[in-house]
């Protein structure tokens, strides 16, 4: 019975990732669209550049910008928001499985000093 939960469990977490990941907007969220306000992106020969007075113009790239699932995809490639997903998904699952783990061992050793 637990193994059995523990199964649908996965496969509804896995469904959910890659279904949903599918769905993302690509447009830009709430943080993105307020802090563009009063600028304009353009498109020049070195990549997209703002102009006019916006928050954004201060901002930098974040230090895991080039990492393989940076911006919801695989690689940078369009339409693998689910795979990331699932990737994301599976690597959170195993870490925080892992730390449970490992917690739950140190609780259940015996004290040597004690």
């Amino acid at each position: 019975m637990k193994r059995m939960f523990w199964v649908g469990f996965a496969a509804i977490i896995l469904m959910i990732a890659g279904g949903v990941s599918y769905l993302a907007s690509a447009s830009p969220d709430g943080l993105d669209s307020a802090t563009l306000k009063g600028c304009q992106v353009v498109e020049t020969d070195h990549g997209e550049e703002l102009t006019g007075e916006c928050i954004a113009q201060h901002a930098t790239e974040h230090a895991m910008a080039a990492s393989p699932l940076a911006d919801y995809s695989l690689g940078g490639r369009a339409g693998t928001g689910g795979v990331a997903g699932i990737i994301g998904v599976v690597v959170t699952v195993l870490i925080a499985g892992g730390a449970f783990r490992m917690i739950a061992r140190r609780r259940s050793a015996p004290d040597a000093g004690h």
